[in-house]
């Protein structure tokens, strides 16, 4: 037989820890950063249920109180003390805190589908989504590329307006000459309606 070494056998790759900017492939729903995604969602939710059951408290109490009691006279209407302006005041009260557990439930879910749980995560997403990430350019690049189409849509717009003031005989007007003429037309439609 030949004389051979011992050999170590392979040593596994260390495991990988996703850091705070690289959310883990394998989150599960039950991982503290779900959990925390998803009690927005929750709170949200529950403040959503509460808004509900006052909401049919309150027209439940509305509803009851057009009817008439039980030894109440058939020849006379039934006494109700109905003040508009606090009838308006509790439907706003009412429509506001519906508009707003919804909204929360929503961003809460928003959040938990695309995988947000801080500011951090906010700024890596739309920075990826710009391109900035991604494909090796800096912020100050992305911005020059922004700078650069927004100068040739204002060129073409001066461009057109130019051609405009061709056809129309009035090569010689500046810009602010344009503005003013535009200012007014509009004025007069508005005085028109």
């Amino acid at each position: 037989m030949s004389n051979s070494a011992p050999t170590d056998p392979p040593q596994p790759p260390p495991p990988t820890v996703p850091t705070p900017h690289q959310p883990s492939a394998r989150s599960s729903l039950t991982s503290p950063r779900s959990l925390r995604q998803l009690s927005l969602f929750a709170a949200g939710a529950s403040f959503l249920t509460l808004s509900t059951l006052i909401t049919r408290r309150s027209l439940r109490r509305r509803r009851l109180a057009i009817y008439p009691t039980f030894y109440h006279p058939s020849n006379a209407p039934p006494k109700q003390q109905v003040s508009g302006a606090l009838e308006a005041l509790e439907a706003l009260n009412i429509a506001t805190i519906n508009v707003l557990s919804f909204g929360l439930m929503m961003v809460g879910g928003v959040l938990w589908a695309f995988d947000i749980s801080s500011l951090a995560d906010v700024q890596r997403k739309v920075r990826g989504g710009l391109g900035v990430d991604g494909s090796g350019r800096g912020t100050t690049q992305v911005e020059e590329e922004w700078e650069e189409w927004l100068a040739g849509v204002l060129e073409r717009r001066r461009r057109k307006e130019r051609e405009r003031r061709r056809e129309g005989g009035r090569e010689g007007e500046t810009d602010e000459e344009v503005e003013e003429r535009e200012v007014e037309r509009w004025n007069e439609r508005g005085k028109r309606r």
